[in-house]
């Protein structure tokens, strides 16, 4: 494939990312367009390089991809940390304008993928846009629920009492409801237990712009297809939970296609790499076009081919 350095001018500051195209691209046929949407933190283009595989897929089905440096990231100017959610769509709707003035996009055929947080970007996107064609992996419904549920299964899976769980659950709630009143950075800072490490002053103004979010009525805003992607071993996300309100909001329900991997964390790596530097080091180095679950980006193929039918 090959890779496109690209800067997108917005009066927010320039967005800068990478376009990535097939390389037997015979420059008469236009190409259907994915824009990447990310998940939380200070990610790149190319996500420390993790998307290359996936993109490399995507050009072999003459797909582009489009993904942008987060802003303060890269070339892109800003901070990520500044944003709200609907900021973030903006954003989006900002990268897809541009696309459509690209002459070897299809402007028809733009569509989008988006991990975790992209779950509440996605669906107000496509109340705004005519998306193609929308691809979510991991996506949460409700900020504060997924929150309490990371909290309750990460304890679990490395072994705390219910005890001490319920009094973890019981102090979170405490620095929720000092988001939900609107407290200070500093109210927030005295609450802090001693032992904590607290959040930046940014993360905290961050979190207060979007502790509130909720997805479960902007998914009606689909028109186009839908494909659901869920890890059985999602500690982050509550899947049937998920499952259970895209199936109920999302209409007509032909829309939506849902595939759970089994042996499957929040990032669609096989549980039994995810967590161990080392071995997911390795394998990014011998065999990176196979670190991800086996099945995910086949899904993903799947999922464009019968569009194309």
């Amino acid at each position: 494939m090959i890779e496109r350095s690209v800067e997108i001018p917005t009066p927010q500051g320039k967005l800068t990312g990478i376009l990535t195209l097939a390389k037997k691209d015979t420059g008469t046929e236009k190409l259907g367009l994915v824009v990447f949407i990310h998940g939380d933190g200070p990610i790149d283009a190319t996500h420390s390089e993790g998307y290359k595989p996936l993109w490399e897929r995507l050009a072999s089905l003459g797909y582009a991809s489009l993904s942008l440096d987060k802003r303060g990231i890269g070339g892109s100017e800003g901070n990520w940390l500044n944003q709200s959610i609907d900021d973030r769509v903006v954003e989006a709707q900002q990268a897809i304008a541009w696309a459509k003035k690209q002459p070897m996009i299809d402007g028809s055929r733009i569509g989008v993928w988006g991990a975790s947080q992209a779950g509440w970007v996605i669906p107000r996107l496509a109340g705004k846009e005519h998306l193609a064609f929308s691809i979510l992996v991991s996506p949460a419904i409700n900020w504060l629920k997924q929150g309490e549920y990371n909290t309750r299964s990460q304890m679990a899976k490395v072994g705390h009492t219910q005890q001490e769980i319920e009094a973890q659950v019981d102090y979170d709630n405490q620095i929720k409801d000092i988001l939900k009143r609107h407290g200070s950075y500093e109210e927030y800072t005295k609450h802090v237990r001693k032992d904590d490490e607290p959040m930046s002053r940014e993360r905290w103004s961050f979190v207060s712009k979007n502790f509130n979010s909720d997805a479960t009525e902007s998914l009606q805003n689909f028109k186009t297809p839908v494909l659901l992607l869920l890890g059985e071993n999602d500690v982050n996300v509550d899947i049937q939970d998920t499952e259970r309100t895209y199936r109920k909001e999302v209409h007509p329900g032909y829309l939506l296609h849902v595939k759970t991997f089994q042996h499957t964390e929040h990032s669609m790596l096989p549980t039994s790499i995810a967590g161990s530097e080392w071995k997911m080091g390795l394998r990014f180095l011998f065999a990176p076009r196979s670190i991800t679950t086996e099945g995910y980006m086949d899904e993903i193929e799947t999922f464009l081919t019968k569009l194309a039918l």
